[in-house]
């Protein structure tokens, strides 16, 4: 595979703007994607993990951090995948990594790697390939984790060429291990309302938005990621219970790396690409609106990495980050309630901390989506006693409200 890997040809020049705006020279790395699941197996997991027993002890680790940007050609510049840089760690039974070893050998066989000499690194074209097996990974000693009898760990690291990965981006995905496993959070009572007018009575509110607003842009929802790098064994968008892709032998993602990586490839760069190419919904020009009349003060918290809501003016709160557990809130003293929108189960503890604060919490969310004409529930998990819910979407909500408090202004 050749890197830089086209993601997007030939820009217009707004497209030109838009990355020099919002991409190439903004306030952080947004030309950086970067990712990390750990799923484990144990007792708290057990559901999504298979857990029986204490020999249960199996462990996926991806990492991926991939770097964007602009690439001459001889019409209009291109955006490329300049660097690629993926991990993958899996810990299992000996029987398992052994039979994880001996299928990574044929992948790489079938797509044509070449062996360099000491036989843990591969190279096909921009590409390498690094193979390490550990009887006890450094990490665990380190750590001081013990693993049943018998288990092992193989890691695999996938890079362009050129890309050495700092010690800091390779220790990553490892700290937040440590931090432990997301359980779910058991949902309180809260109160339904039929719309956003009672944000009348709690002016002014913040607002914290997630992927709910992303998709109504066109962007992918998140649980296409978790089918592009096979965090579980989800397949199409039914919201149901999913169980963890823990044993390598049921693991595909290094197998399709591995054998067709050009095709790969194009699904890692497919939600970068979709959020460049997406555009800012009635949803967030509402909320500019919102902003603009002073009813919705601070910047909007977001999860989202599609600056969507910089390009509709607003200022941004980053929150997926891996570099601080709990990120920093501009939070606005007077500020009455937090309006929770489209957001399913991530950085619940900025709800938290705004509940603590005497705020209103305020979810929009439809709590379901549509899909072949049928529509799928998806309750929320974060309300709790005394929040209230609206079930309706960004789309239709929050210009109403505009609308709403327009007429109150006479």
């Amino acid at each position: 595979m050749d890197i830089p890997y086209i993601v997007i040809d030939q820009l217009t020049p707004g497209q030109q703007q838009v990355w020099k705006t919002y991409f190439g020279d903004a306030d952080r790395p947004r030309y950086i994607e970067e990712g990390i699941w750990r799923r484990t197996q144990e007792k708290a997991t057990a559901e999504q993990s298979g857990w029986t027993a204490a020999d249960d002890a199996r462990r996926r680790i991806i990492h991926y951090r991939y770097r964007y940007g602009l690439v001459p050609t001889t019409a209009a510049p291109a955006i490329g995948l300049t660097d690629l840089y993926l991990y993958h760690s899996a810990t299992a039974p000996a029987d398992e990594i052994d039979a994880h070893h001996d299928a990574l050998w044929d992948s790489l066989a079938t797509g044509g790697w070449k062996e360099a000499p000491g036989g843990f690194l591969w190279t096909r074209r921009d590409l390498k390939c690094r193979i390490t097996e550990h009887d006890a990974h450094p990490q665990d000693t380190a750590a001081g984790r013990t693993l049943p009898v018998g288990y092992r760990s193989l890691d695999v690291q996938i890079a362009s060429v050129s890309y050495a990965p700092p010690p800091a981006v390779r220790q990553l995905p490892w700290n937040v291990l440590s931090t432990g496993i997301r359980c779910k959070d058991r949902p309180g009572t809260p109160t339904r309302v039929p719309d956003l007018s009672v944000l009348a009575d709690l002016l002014p509110f913040q607002v914290e938005i997630g992927c709910g607003t992303s998709v109504e842009a066109g962007i992918p929802p998140l649980h296409r990621l978790h089918e592009i790098y096979r965090v579980t064994d989800r397949q199409g968008h039914e919201p149901r219970e999913h169980r963890f892709t823990l044993s390598p032998t049921a693991d595909t993602l290094l197998h399709e790396v591995l054998t067709v990586p050009e095709e790969k490839t194009a699904e890692f760069v497919e939600m970068f690409r979709a959020c460049f190419l997406a555009e800012p919904t009635p949803a967030m020009w509402a909320l500019k609106e919102l902003k603009d009349a002073g009813h919705l003060v601070g910047p909007v918290i977001t999860n989202n990495f599609d600056v969507l809501a910089a390009r509709a003016g607003l200022d941004e709160c980053f929150m997926r980050r891996y570099d601080q557990t709990v990120p920093d809130v501009e939070w606005v003293d007077g500020a009455k309630a937090l309006l929770v929108v489209g957001l399913h189960a991530d950085r619940r503890k900025v709800q938290a901390r705004a509940r603590a604060r005497g705020m209103q919490v305020v979810y929009l969310d439809p709590e379901g989506f549509w899909h072949d004409g049928q529509f799928m529930p998806y309750p929320l998990e974060g309300p709790q006693d005394g929040d209230l819910v609206c079930r309706a979407t960004a789309a239709e909500a929050l210009p109403a409200l505009v609308n709403l408090l327009k007429q109150h202004a006479g």
